[in-house]
């Protein structure tokens, strides 16, 4: 329907919850005034936006039987071939269902969209056809990627690859599955608090969160823009650096893309670490409820890139704590906010899909169904709201302080070393009905506490694998300064070569 100005009655109604009431004559004159606001949204009802063509039209899928989908990781399979050559040619991608793919459905882990159908690509998406590579479906994400454990999207668990009891990681829950459970070769993910790197961790996969900006979001459903990455998740270090080199540079329309600096990651691969500096970061390993277990074999880890000739010293960040609070100030009231505008970030240049906007103005016809994780940042958020953005803006302020805490850090190490996740994957109920609202945010807390802090700074992670005590993967993470990725890719190769 096309834009149309309030009646005096409900102008009248808006102003008094400002707190300035208007009298019939005010808001007749006022009314007036807006006259040609009315005119140009009108205007801009009526012209055609311009929207990305798609490169590659034909495509199939199919919504996966249960006997296709043991994992419960796959929400719809694909045929999507892409070119005839490249780096990526004869490569199984499945792409995470925050992604636009034109006219392949996505649901973003939640019921109420069902139906939508994008309009266009990802640029990611076309990158990945472009260097030959098929999609060959879309995996399951938490609901609205809210989550670091594998319980909360509509469709359903997702189990993990090594043992289904227990969970695979979120929020890219279906991509670290399916990629070591070997039904894909590689998947992208996104990471806004670790969800490319916690499933990496939980599932055992290697997953990638690259320096922020590096990798174009445009085409993907966000969160907050100064934190929403793009990430490659693989079963091999090899892959994870070529899937990179295609994702990686500027597509001319995501304003998170800024000076940046893309280089050969392949051409670390295969490099001897000596003389590597690496730093153990104390704090990594001195949560509350930290898994010594994990600690053990991350510390382990460390022991044997000594033994591959790196400089290990331990070291002590303590920014790395109050980060987790800084991240927290950042994120809550943009994702509140983002809820109540459809998905659209404002201050932020980008490319939006009319489709999913409006379908995301349904959610609060569903709000009864969201989980308790995506309720507790809803009713924060709107409390947040009394305080005028002082919070937010506290948090800004404080991130050049935690950035720069890694960044000293930086100056005597090459690389920091830390686990992924605190513990390893948590058991999943036995079914749906038994989650509990303790589960869910047990999983939430418990997931994070290493990841989000380089969600707020930018820096460059990756979790890889680094043991299987009790038949569950534990996921050692490296984190390197702004754009070092072939850093952490030739110490990540040299230790996965080491076996």
């Amino acid at each position: 329907m096309p834009f149309k100005l309030p009646d005096r009655q409900e102008l009248q109604r808006l102003a008094a919850e400002l707190g300035r009431p208007l009298g019939a004559a005010r808001a007749d004159a006022l009314l007036e005034y807006m006259q040609p606001f009315e005119m140009g949204f009108q205007y801009l009802d009526q012209e055609a936006v311009e929207l990305p063509s798609v490169r590659y039209p034909s495509r199939t899928f199919h919504f996966p039987a249960p006997d296709e989908n043991p994992l419960g990781a796959w929400y719809v399979k694909t045929e999507i071939a892409g070119a005839a050559s490249g780096p990526l040619h004869g490569k199984r991608i499945a792409v995470k269902d925050n992604m636009f793919v034109a006219d392949t459905p996505m649901m973003y882990g939640t019921e109420f969209l069902e139906g939508l159908v994008p309009e266009f690509d990802a640029s990611v998406v076309t990158r990945v056809l472009d260097a030959g590579a098929t999609i060959v479906g879309k995996t399951v994400c938490e609901y609205l990627c809210m989550h670091g454990g594998s319980t909360t999207s509509s469709t359903g668990f997702v189990h993990n690859p090594h043992n289904p009891d227990y969970s695979a990681g979120g929020s890219s829950s279906g991509s670290a599955a399916l990629v070591v459970a070997g039904e894909i070769d590689m998947a992208l993910g996104t990471d806004q608090a670790g969800s490319v790197r916690i499933p990496a961790s939980w599932s055992g996969a290697v997953g990638m969160k690259a320096t922020h900006g590096l990798v174009p979001f445009t085409g993907v459903a966000g969160l907050e823009a100064t934190m929403d990455h793009v990430g490659p998740i693989t079963a091999n270090v090899a892959d994870n650096a070529l899937l990179l080199e295609v994702l990686a540079g500027t597509d001319g329309l995501d304003s998170r893309q800024r000076q940046l600096s893309v280089q050969p990651y392949g051409e670390s691969l295969g490099k001897p670490v000596t003389g590597m500096r690496i730093g153990v970061v104390r704090e990594g390993f001195e949560h509350p409820h930290s898994s010594s277990t994990v600690n053990e074999c991350v510390r382990t880890a460390a022991a044997r890139f000594k033994e591959l000739g790196a400089d290990i010293s331990e070291i002590s960040i303590p920014m790395h704590f109050p980060g987790i609070a800084i991240w927290s100030g950042l994120l809550m009231e943009p994702v509140w906010h983002s809820l109540q505008t459809g998905g659209a970030q404002f201050n932020a240049d980008g490319l939006y899909s009319p489709a999913f906007v409006d379908a995301m103005q349904d959610w609060q016809s569903r709000v009864e169904q969201v989980p308790v994780n995506l309720l507790m940042v809803m009713l924060f958020g709107q409390y947040m709201q009394r305080f005028g953005g002082q919070y937010y803006a506290r948090a800004r302020n404080l991130l050049p302080r935690l950035r720069q805490a890694y960044d000293q850090a930086f100056e005597t190490c090459d690389l920091l070393l830390l686990p992924t996740t605190i513990t390893q994957a948590s058991r999943l109920p036995a079914t749906p009905e038994e989650l509990t609202d303790e589960h869910i945010i047990t999983d939430l807390f418990g997931t994070s506490g290493n990841t989000c802090q380089f969600d707020a700074t930018g820096h460059p992670a990756l979790s890889m694998p680094c043991g299987m005590p009790g038949g569950l993967p534990v996921g050692m993470m490296l984190v390197a300064k702004p754009f070092d990725e072939p850093a952490i890719y030739r110490a990540a190769s040299a230790f996965e070569q080491a076996g």
